[in-house]
């Protein structure tokens, strides 16, 4: 019988306390190595009806059903990869996969599905994890729905769950699954030795550089792309492995992390061929599973893989990760370090190296979207509406102020009665706070909306679209747009004076007469409210206090004006007619390649 650790307990007792109250689908976060699959044979074992336990692959089925088995329980396996296709059991460990091609055979009913891996459910309500739940809540209205991950964010499909049981919000939209409601932070882990310490140095010699490949729709990287980029670092390569070799000479188990196949058979060729072993998405099951038992027997001490054994792999001697993918995701360097954490006999430390470059602090949360630049580290910014502390992408300056974030809503919770149920998403009496960092502003009623709406939220009319607007500009004779680079205050004639400037010098002028109120309600608008990029809104009452803060003042990505003539025989000149913020679409903005 195995004894819960004191996290574990509070992972249980909250997930009974929330189903208790919900039947709202919950996720739980524990890193890598936190023993997850003790969490999950504990709930199945204080359960009373039939519940069923996911995972997407036949390793994590296996190690599920293992623990379990430990307790002295039975439980079912169905798993056409384990050879296993059995429902009668209270407790059944199945594969998605074996599962979803076989749903006439879960017409029972289960009072709580548990979904190991959780991260990997999509929205997509014609996916297998979704069809399945919705077949068992046919069956049971009442169905709890669980999730364990130690990564609940996925580049290309966003966070896993919408509320965080700390009062923030993930997502503006609904999620796979609705609260998170228990965390626990690898650090934790680390300091109380619930995990081994990794011990993360250097590369002491020339890296890859990944930095000119572009990201695909997934915000990672084409594989023929890598594979063009490493053909120009012919005797990198061989450096690293001969390097990679040399460290793990008192080292027990060693993986290494492939950017492609190609580049994979590349670094076979430099390890000893009677201690190496090279597992891929083609390899066979029958061979993947021999080569893995040889290594986890340390038959093999290194393992070569290509994005195949970052989740649902536990050979805890592991004691040597060398990194040499690129990867934009934070969740993935997790990951992938997490392989080489877990405890083991004689084993103090896990030497980590990274050699392509990623820079991730193994530390630090998810920020929740791709990195927007190489410069980019998470930041902290406070909600001027609510206080929330959020985390964003962002730049500090020399002296650690912040001088650029990427965030476009608070994500703070905030104490409502007129929280929205009616989706059954919402957690009781709360709701997201309002605050836009960057925004769209509808053009019919003013109101606030995100910066990729097409709809106003309050009028529900329509908002053009920028690029519908740049194209008619770009058209016109009469009308001309500035790539804004920059802009320049100033006093003329008692009025304020904005000139807009673009790279190649031009300029447009416009001008405010900020003694009338409301064209100086119309400028705090504009500019007050994006001042410090949203986070410390002003609302200007002198054209002296505007030109004294304007460095902070954020200009607009593009500038549209018109030709107008003032008298009959009065030259033309351009009057402003369109500002446009926070832009995203096909256009190139100012300074951008």
């Amino acid at each position: 019988m195995f004894q819960l650790r004191e996290y574990q307990k509070e992972a249980v007792s909250a997930t009974l306390k929330h189903f208790r109250k919900t039947n709202d689908s919950a996720v739980i976060v524990l890193p890598t190595g936190a023993g997850k699959s003790l969490v999950i044979a504990e709930l199945a074992r204080l359960a009373r009806k039939k519940i069923l336990v996911l995972a997407h692959v036949k390793e994590l089925v296996e190690q599920n059903h293992a623990k379990f088995d430990a307790y002295g329980f039975e439980a079912g396996i169905y798993s056409a990869g384990l050879k296993s296709k059995q429902t009668n059991h209270q407790v059944t460990f199945a594969s998605i996969q074996s599962v979803a091609r076989n749903l006439e055979d879960f017409n029972n009913e289960y009072s709580l599905v548990i979904i190991d891996e959780c991260h990997r459910v999509s929205s997509d309500e014609d996916s297998q994890y979704l069809k399945l739940i919705g077949q068992l809540k046919s069956i049971n209205s009442d169905l709890k729905v669980l999730g364990l991950t130690a990564t609940p964010y996925r580049l290309g499909m966003g966070w896993a769950y919408q509320y965080h049981y700390h009062g923030f919000a993930r997502s503006e939209e609904p999620r796979p699954f609705v609260q998170c409601i228990y965390e626990l932070p690898l650090i934790y882990m680390i300091r109380r030795g619930y995990l081994t310490p990794p011990n993360r140095v250097d590369a002491t010699i020339e890296q890859y550089d990944f930095s000119s490949l572009a990201r695909n729709n997934d915000s990672d990287f084409r594989d023929s792309e890598v594979n063009a980029l490493l053909e120009k670092y012919p005797r990198v390569t061989q450096g690293i492995i001969e390097q990679v070799v040399t460290l793990s000479e008192d080292r027990k188990g060693v993986m290494i992390f492939a950017a492609t196949v190609k580049h994979a058979r590349e670094i076979m060729g430099y390890l000893p061929d009677d201690q190496a072993a090279l597992i891929t998405g083609e390899t066979e099951a029958s061979e993947r599973d021999r080569l893995i038992l040889l290594f986890k027997q340390k038959a093999l001490k290194f393992l070569v893989n290509v994005s195949v054994l970052t989740t649902g792999f536990d050979a805890p001697h592991v004691d040597f990760i060398a990194i040499l993918r690129p990867t934009q995701s934070v969740s993935l360097y997790q990951q992938i370090v997490g392989r080489g954490l877990r405890l083991a006999e004689g084993k103090d430390d896990c030497l980590v190296i990274d050699y392509a470059g990623n820079g991730f602090d193994l530390y630090y949360p998810e920020v929740g979207q791709a990195k927007p630049d190489s410069d980019a580290v998470p930041v902290m910014v406070n909600c001027p509406q609510c206080d929330f502390a959020n985390t964003f992408w962002g730049k500090y300056d020399e002296d650690g102020v912040l001088i650029e974030h990427y965030g476009r809503r608070c994500q703070g919770l905030i104490e409502s009665e007129l929280a929205d149920r009616s989706k059954d998403q919402t957690p009781a009496l709360q709701q997201q706070c309002s605050y836009r960092f960057r925004f769209k502003e509808c053009a019919h009623c003013g109101a606030e909306n995100d910066i990729a709406a097409r709809m106003c939220q309050q009028c529900h009319t329509d908002i053009v679209d920028p690029d519908d607007m740049l194209k008619s500009a770009l058209r016109l004779k009469d009308a001309k747009v500035i790539r804004c680079s920059g802009m320049l205050l100033s006093e003329h004639k008692s009025k304020l004076k904005v000139t807009y400037f673009d790279e190649d010098g031009a300029q447009l002028h416009e001008y405010f007469d900020l003694s009338r109120p409301a064209i100086l309600k119309r400028f705090n608008q504009l500019y007050g409210r994006r001042f410090g990029q949203g986070s410390k809104p002003q609302v200007f009452t002198s054209l002296e206090q505007v030109l004294a803060e304007q460095q902070k003042l954020v200009a607009p990505d593009f500038v549209v004006a018109k030709q107008a003539k003032r008298k009959p025989g009065a030259p033309r000149w351009w009057q402003v007619k369109e500002r446009i913020f926070d832009y995203q679409g096909r256009y190139r903005k100012a300074n951008a390649l």
